[in-house]
C-alpha cells in the first residue's frame, strides 16, 4: 500500500481535494493516509464494500475505548447515545424507533410548507446588491425545517445553530482546545434545554417529531429520555449541517457551469450535485476482527477511513467525474454512507435541495456570482465558507 503525506487543513487541499484523491485512488482500492496514520477506501468498490461489510463498524471495541477528557464529558456524553456511533443490537433498536416517528409519509408531507418557507426566505433577500446566500438562504431553510418538525418555534433556530455548529466542529481536522470546550458547553446547555422540552411533551403531547418519539415503541421498548434528547440533536446537526453545504455547493456548481435547475430536472440535477461534490468527505470505521481485504491486513480496532468524495468521483464508475452534468443516469453515490447507517435524514435532505433549489432559480433566473466562493477550512466536511451572490 502507497502511503500519501497530505494536510487535511492545507489551503490548496480545502479548496480542491479531488486531485489528492485522484494520486491516492491511482495506487488502487486502498492507500495510507500518513496525516490521519490510517488506511483509506479510495475506490468506489472499496467505499462500498467496507460501508456492508459488518466486519467494520462505528463503534469503538469496548476494550480499547480511550478514557474521555474531563472537559469533554458533556459532549461525549450526548455521543454515548448516538445511533451513528453505535452497533447492533442498541443501534437497531434505536433506528429502528426513530424510523417509526421519522416516517417517509411525514417526511413527503412537509414539500407544500418546505416551498412555501423557501418563497419567505428569498422574499427577504437584497436584490441588485451582493448578498451572502450561504447565511441568508441555505442556512435557513434546513434548521427551519428541523426546528419545525421538532415542534421548536422558530425563533429558536438562530440558538440551535449556534449549538449545533460548536458541536459538529469536533469532526473538523482544525478542532482545537478551545474548539472542544465551545463543544462540550454546547452540547451541556442544548441537551438541558431538550430535557425541559421532552418533559413538556410528555405532559402536553402535539403534532411533533418530539411527540411522536416519545410515542415510539417497538416489541416493548421506548427511547430513554437521555436517547430522545441525542436522538433530537443527531437529526439536527447531522440534517441541518449536511443540507446547508449540499445546497451551497450545489448551487456553485449550477452558477460556474452555467445550468439551471427546475422542477423537472430536479431530481437527477441534485443527485449529481451531491455526487459532484458531497458536504462529507469521510467517514470512519473500526475492524471487529483480524482480517484482510482489498490486500491489507487489519487487526482487531484497526480504524480505516471510507473516503466518500473519492468514491464518487471514480472514472470506473461514472465517466468523466470530474465534469459536472446534471444530466447524468442517476446511480447509487456514497454521500449518504450505506449500509446499517445509511443517513436517516437522506430522503428529507433530498427534499429540501428538490424543493428549494428550482424555486430560488426560477425567482431569480439571472442569479450571478458577485466573486469565486471560498471553501472553509471544516475537513471532513467540504461547504462554503460564504457563497456571494447578486439577485437581478
Amino acid at each position: 500500500m502507497r502511503h500519501f503525506s497530505q494536510s487535511p487543513t492545507d489551503a490548496a487541499f480545502v479548496q480542491d481535494p479531488y486531485l489528492f484523491y485522484h494520486r491516492m485512488r491511482d495506487s488502487g482500492d486502498l492507500a495510507w493516509w500518513d496525516d490521519y496514520a490510517m488506511p483509506c477506501a479510495v475506490s468506489y468498490d472499496a467505499v462500498q464494500t467496507l460501508l456492508r461489510d459488518r466486519r467494520f463498524g462505528r463503534e469503538v471495541p469496548s476494550e480499547m475505548a480511550p478514557a474521555i477528557p474531563e472537559h469533554l464529558a458533556p459532549f461525549y456524553a450526548v455521543e454515548a447515545h448516538s445511533m451513528l456511533e453505535l452497533e447492533p443490537p442498541r443501534h437497531t433498536r434505536l433506528r429502528g424507533l426513530v424510523l417509526r416517528a421519522f416516517t417517509s409519509r411525514r417526511i413527503r408531507e412537509l414539500a407544500p410548507e418546505i416551498a412555501a418557507l423557501t418563497h419567505d426566505v428569498i422574499d427577504t433577500l437584497p436584490k441588485n446588491t451582493p448578498v451572502d446566500l450561504l447565511t441568508t438562504f441555505c442556512q435557513p431553510i434546513p434548521v427551519t425545517v428541523i426546528a419545525r418538525l421538532l415542534g421548536v418555534p422558530d425563533d429558536m433556530t438562530p440558538q440551535l445553530l449556534r449549538w449545533s455548529n460548536a458541536m459538529v466542529a469536533m469532526y473538523q481536522a482544525s478542532r482545537t482546545r478551545d474548539t472542544e470546550e465551545a463543544a462540550a458547553s454546547a452540547a451541556k446547555e442544548f441537551s438541558e434545554f431538550l430535557r425541559r422540552y421532552v418533559d413538556t411533551r410528555r405532559t402536553d403531547p402535539r403534532d411533533d417529531l418530539i411527540t411522536h418519539l416519545i410515542a415510539a415503541e417497538e416489541d416493548g421498548e421506548r427511547l430513554s429520555t437521555d436517547e430522545l434528547i441525542t436522538t433530537c440533536i443527531l437529526l439536527l446537526n447531522a440534517g441541518h449541517e449536511a443540507t446547508v453545504h449540499a445546497l451551497g455547493n450545489g448551487v456553485k456548481a449550477l452558477l460556474q457551469t452555467g445550468h439551471s435547475i427546475s422542477p423537472e430536472t430536479a431530481e437527477t440535477t441534485c443527485e449529481e450535485i451531491l455526487r459532484f461534490d458531497p458536504p462529507l468527505h469521510m467517514f470512519t470505521r473500526y475492524a471487529y476482527d483480524d482480517l484482510s481485504i482489498f490486500g491489507h491486513s487489519f487487526k482487531r480496532g484497526d480504524q480505516v477511513a471510507l473516503l466518500l468524495a473519492a468514491a464518487n468521483r471514480d472514472p470506473t464508475e461514472w465517466p468523466a467525474p470530474d465534469s459536472f452534468q446534471p444530466g447524468r443516469t442517476p446511480r447509487q453515490t456514497t454521500s449518504f454512507g450505506g449500509g446499517l447507517h445509511f443517513c436517516v435524514g437522506a430522503p428529507l435532505a433530498r427534499l429540501e435541495m428538490q424543493t428549494a433549489l428550482p424555486i430560488l432559480f426560477a425567482r431569480h433566473p439571472a442569479l450571478r456570482l458577485a466573486k469565486p466562493p471560498v471553501y472553509s477550512n471544516s475537513y471532513h466536511f467540504h461547504g462554503l465558507q460564504s457563497l456571494p451572490v447578486i439577485l437581478d
